[in-house]
Order: structure tokens, then C-alpha cells, then sequence
């Protein structure tokens, strides 16, 4: 009779398939996976016996970083949308102005070094939000926060908030929006236009107006045409920059002709006889 042993012997044993790793884990050379290094100090210097994060734990930190600066900058799909496809008719040449390319420089040049406020504005389709978005995504890819959002949107989410079901304090919400290091409102002038919104508005803009907090805006009207209060703010030429596009609208193929801005009661004096 053979002896469990010699049987054992010759049975082929394989581990099942579920136990076998996937793949080899890699181990990081320096720290060899603790991800921690204990700092090379004599005795008697401070940071004798402290630890500091190895370059492997220091990338997972900042990729984390970077993630979470992501999700709080409401960009959404247009993480797509980036300097780089934007596309240009003057490549080789300094761009007119009030073309599409003259803003690309603008908006490329302030996102490289965001001070002041930037507003850009034109007729649907011609790129602006392109534009805006590049320019978070930019600070974003540099590691820096910005945080994106639609006028129409941002006021849709403070209403929400005084829902009972809301899992989002308005404090909350609107600090955020106020105090981001860098905010970029897209579509100024398409929401509704009730006393409440452009009182909130208001609120936003005077306090990064007061602070001097890097902004940028896009927006279909021309200065004349918005709200007296905020106007006085977007037009301040030692903080702010304007930046106009006239183009055809790459979505519907239609040319856009600048509106003259429309004059306070003029209406009303051409229908007295």
C-alpha cells in the first residue's frame, strides 16, 4: 500500500486560479513599499527620528490632490476642452483683433498668470466657453484649484439648496464660489433675472471684487447691458481686462454683427410725438 506521502508526491498541485496574484506588485526601490523614509539627521539635530513621505507616497498624494481639485471644480465633460484643440486660423501670424485666435492669446496668457479679473464676451458659438474652460483645466493640470461654473447652474444649485433633501449647506455652496482662488462663470447674463439673482450675483462679484480674487467671465452682452452694479465692477479698468470676439458661430454657421449698446430711455423719447 502506497504511503499519503508518495501520493501526495506525485498529485500535480496548482493553486486554484482565484488565489493566484493578478500581477506582480511593484515594489518602490527607495522605500521599499513602506512609503516612508526616516530623515538622515545626526542626533542632535531637530528632526532627528522624524519621517517624511518617500517620492511614491508623495506622487499617490499629489494625484489624489489633483483628483479631489477635479471633482470641486464642476468642469464636468469639458475636461476635453483645452488650449491645445482649440483651433487656430493664425498660427504663424499675430492674431486681429476681436478674433477668435487674439482671445485664445488672452485667455492662454492669464491662464499661465491669473491676476485681476478677465472677461470675454461675444455672441453665441464663438468659443468662449472654450476658452473659459481651458483656461481651469490649464490651472488645474498645473495643480492649482479653479472652479468652473454656469451662471444659469450656480443659481439653480443655491435655490436647491434651501431643500430639505439637500446634502449640500448654502453656506457652503456659496463660500466655495466666493472664495475659490480662481473662479470662471460661464454664460453671465443667460439666467433668470430676478431681483433674488442679481442680488446673489452682486454678492459674489463685490467680494471678489473687494478682494482682488483672480475671476473670469463670459458673457453674450456687452458691458452697457449688464446690471449697473456688477457693470461697475467688470468695468473697472485697473482690475479688469475685456476681451471681445466677433465671429461666426461655429454651430450654426451664422455671422454675428455687434449690437450697438442700447441707450436708457431712448425708447421711450422716440415714441413721444
Amino acid at each position: 500500500m502506497e504511503s499519503l506521502g508518495d501520493i501526495l508526491r506525485r498529485a500535480p498541485l496548482t493553486r486554484p486560479a482565484h488565489l493566484l496574484p493578478d500581477q506582480p506588485v511593484e515594489v518602490c526601490p527607495i522605500c521599499r513599499g513602506a512609503g516612508y523614509l526616516r530623515i538622515d539627521a545626526p542626533v542632535d539635530d531637530p528632526r532627528f527620528g522624524e519621517i517624511e513621505p518617500c517620492e511614491c507616497t508623495r506622487k499617490k498624494l499629489e494625484a489624489k490632490r489633483l483628483e479631489i481639485l477635479v471633482e470641486r471644480s464642476k468642469l464636468g465633460d469639458l475636461r476635453r476642452l483645452t488650449f491645445e484643440n482649440f483651433i487656430l486660423r493664425y498660427r504663424d501670424s499675430q492674431p486681429p483683433a476681436r478674433t477668435p485666435d487674439r482671445a485664445w492669446k488672452v485667455a492662454r496668457d492669464y491662464a499661465e498668470n491669473p491676476t485681476g479679473w478677465l472677461l470675454i464676451h461675444g455672441a453665441f458659438g464663438t468659443g468662449k466657453t472654450h476658452l473659459a474652460a481651458a483656461i481651469a483645466n490649464h490651472r488645474l493640470s498645473a495643480g492649482e484649484p479653479a472652479v468652473f461654473i454656469v451662471a444659469p447652474d450656480l443659481l439653480d444649485h443655491l435655490r436647491s439648496t434651501f431643500s430639505p433633501s439637500s446634502d449640500v449647506s448654502y453656506d457652503e455652496l456659496f463660500e466655495t464660489v466666493r472664495n475659490t482662488p480662481l473662479l470662471i462663470m460661464d454664460d453671465l447674463g443667460t439666467q433668470t433675472s430676478t431681483p433674488w439673482a442679481q442680488e446673489k450675483l452682486y454678492q459674489i462679484f463685490n467680494h471678489r471684487y473687494n478682494r482682488r480674487l483672480p475671476t473670469v467671465i463670459t458673457t453674450n452682452l456687452t458691458l452697457d447691458e449688464i446690471e449697473p452694479r456688477l457693470r461697475s465692477r467688470l468695468g473697472d479698468s485697473q482690475l479688469s481686462k475685456l476681451c471681445e470676439i466677433r465671429d461666426r458661430d461655429v454651430r450654426l454657421g451664422v455671422e454675428h454683427q455687434p449690437q450697438p449698446a442700447r441707450q436708457p430711455g431712448r425708447k421711450m423719447r422716440e415714441q413721444r410725438p
